[in-house]
């Protein structure tokens, strides 16, 4: 079995839901190179007097900065301090791939590591995972998300932060609308908001979120698949269960808003461009994806910044 030693899925656990850390500031783009590339030089700036000088922002954004570090598995809380993942070093290290994020190929892997932690990111994960509704309003996504905390989610979170979430997340994934009453520092697009996983509406709803994209990297769906796997301590899954998840687990074909026809093509260009690892077969009429050999998704990074330079299209 794999080890599931470097998953990256933090499943869903009703005790350990997290909601409002953000400071209700979505991610922005130089957030997490800055914040990653400050730790490194001092393990103590989030805690230092000087942390507002040093990363440039006020007190607030600093908490936000720490807190987006670790919602997308770049930096780990040990203790009372703060130290790079491995993920991090890989991606934001000094010899990483994509050390001042200048590669659509991370957005998308930043995506899947905030949408499947259900714990720290609750809401992420619960609007990609369990939020169904094609088109609808930030009230709809906010009473949604009010009653699914009520139903499945321990303790007491206010009705505000609970709404402010449902407008963070949507703020963080469709493009600003600015107008002269809106502050400058609020248009400033979240690097998310690049995907188009969240877009304005065009039938009389504020927002729509349809299963459409393309364009999703080869290497992400690998990452997100052995990633999956391990946090399962599974070598298959059904492309049914991959498609819409199955108890806690994460649905990869809703967190990337692919179709079926979609996620199946990503899935056999996945197999042919490595079918040393991956394999497609049919078991008692379940066509079912396998991971053939133990891989750390940290492996997968490789495949995909190469593909990405390579301008492989799928």
């Amino acid at each position: 079995m794999p080890s599931s030693e470097n998953s990256f899925v933090s499943p869903f656990d009703a005790a350990r839901c997290a909601f409002g850390r953000h400071e209700t500031f979505p991610l922005r783009y130089s957030w997490l190179t800055k914040g990653f590339q400050e730790l490194k030089a001092n393990p103590s700036i989030f805690e230092s007097e000087d942390a507002t000088v040093r990363l440039g922002v006020g007190k607030n954004m600093v908490n936000a900065i720490r807190y987006w570090l670790q919602a997308a598995r770049v930096v780990e809380r040990v203790g009372n301090t703060y130290r790079p993942t491995a993920l991090g070093e890989h991606v934001f290290g000094p010899d990483g791939y994509d050390p001042y994020l200048e590669d659509e190929a991370t957005i998308w892997l930043l995506h899947w590591l905030i949408a499947t932690d259900a714990q720290l990111a609750t809401t992420w994960y619960w609007f990609f995972n369990r939020f169904h509704k094609l088109e609808f309003t930030a009230q709809e996504v906010a009473t949604a998300l009010a009653d699914f905390v009520k139903a499945s989610v321990n303790g007491r979170t206010s009705s505000k932060t609970v709404k402010q979430d449902a407008n963070i997340l949507l703020r963080m994934y469709s493009r600003s609308r600015a107008n002269a009453r809106t502050p400058m520092e609020d248009t400033l697009d979240s690097p998310l908001a690049l995907l188009g996983l969240v877009q304005a509406g065009f039938t009389g709803k504020a927002f729509r979120s349809l299963p459409q994209r393309r364009d999703v990297p080869v290497g992400s769906i690998g990452f997100a698949v052995t990633d999956l796997c391990n946090s399962l301590n599974v070598r298959q899954l059904p492309i049914e269960q991959l498609m819409y998840g199955e108890g806690w687990a994460p649905a990869l074909g809703a967190v990337f808003r692919l179709t079926e026809d979609s996620l199946l093509a990503k899935l056999e260009l996945l197999v042919r461009e490595m079918s040393g690892t991956f394999a497609i077969r049919e078991t008692a009429g379940i066509h079912q994806l396998y991971l053939l050999d133990h891989i750390d998704p940290l492996c997968m990074l490789a495949y995909q910044y190469k593909e990405q330079k390579a301008g492989v299209a799928a």
